[in-house]
């Protein structure tokens, strides 16, 4: 600069016939290079953003680019012949006031020589309609496990904006429940500014397990003699097998409960409870059905008797 002068064709460096479409699209471009949100604490990347947004405002209003190109180093002190301008001081900007880099732009664009208004950047924040506290650049993304996964915990790579991220399940995981990644979110063009990535938690059936708010749950086929016996049988449990102990005469559908070998949680581990059902064969050996027909004749109970009292209107 000399004395007052800058040459604002080569501060945004483009030509002197520059036309208004391409002065714009530089100053999108070097603002978002020089934004100090883009570099933090540096003092010459904010001073070359005020000197750019000194250019453009002059530049891109067509009555301050004839003043400026007429009357070169001294086209300030043509304000009394041509209008009002404040661009005799470095530009001055209050941050403060805009609640991301898209709202300062666009407000910038629409108050310099754009008496159409700002079209927006291609992040699709429209011009004073977002504030801070509003900007929402956080992501969600399904991620299906199986109950193994989910029981014993994993490392899951995926595929993040381009982006690699390795997540790491927790043991005990359920269905429902959310794992945050800081940072990992949507990106807002320019400010470099990042949400968070959550991981919404779901799980494949299986055949044999289930979960019911939190409780681990499972049928357990038992034949007639151990229903009616009784006596110790061999279970098999999500990480190994266990004994479970049926009392003598217990009716099916009657449920069973082994402490410590549920589901994992911060607390520990639950309970697995096992709904005992009765399994009869589709074939039965003769011996088999002469002790059923022996055991006919000497039952003494009836079944339904009480059923039938209550079947009664």
């Amino acid at each position: 600069m000399e004395n007052g002068y800058r040459d604002y064709f080569k501060v945004l460096g483009v030509d002197r016939g520059a036309t208004q479409e391409e002065i714009k699209r530089v100053f999108r471009k070097l603002a978002r290079k020089y934004h100090p949100d883009v570099n933090p604490g540096n003092t010459n990347a904010e001073a070359r953003f005020k000197e750019i947004n000194e250019a453009y405002e002059v530049l891109s209003d067509p009555e301050k680019r004839r003043r400026y190109e007429q009357f070169g180093q001294y086209w300030n002190q043509s304000r009394g012949m041509g209008g009002r301008s404040n661009v005799g001081n470095p530009f001055e900007v209050d941050f403060g006031q805009y609640g991301n880099f898209d709202d300062f732009v666009n407000d910038l664009l629409g108050r310099f020589g754009n008496s159409n208004g700002a079209t927006g950047f291609s992040s699709g924040f429209p011009r004073g309609s977002q504030s801070k506290s509003q900007l929402n650049l956080d992501a969600e993304v399904l991620l299906k496990l199986s109950f193994a996964d989910a029981f014993r915990g994993t490392d899951r790579t995926l595929s993040v904006n381009e982006e690699l991220v390795t997540v790491q399940v927790p043991e005990g995981v359920k269905p429902g429940s959310r794992l945050r990644l800081k940072g990992k979110g949507n990106l807002q063009p320019g400010t470099g500014r990042r949400g968070d990535l959550y991981l919404n938690i779901e799980l494949h059936p299986h055949s044999i397990w289930r979960l019911e708010k939190g409780q681990l749950r499972a049928d357990f086929p038992v034949s007639f003699d151990e229903l009616a016996l009784g006596g110790m049988v061999t279970a098999v449990t999500p990480d190994g097998e266990a004994s479970l102990s049926i009392p003598a005469g217990t009716s099916p559908g009657c449920h069973l409960r082994l402490k410590g070998k549920g589901w994992p949680s911060a607390n520990g581990r639950g309970d697995l409870i096992f709904k005992l059902v009765l399994k009869l064969p589709s074939q039965w050996s003769e011996e088999e059905l002469q002790t059923l027909r022996h055991l006919q004749e000497l039952r003494v109970m009836s079944p339904r008797k009480d059923w039938l009292k209550s079947a009664l209107l």
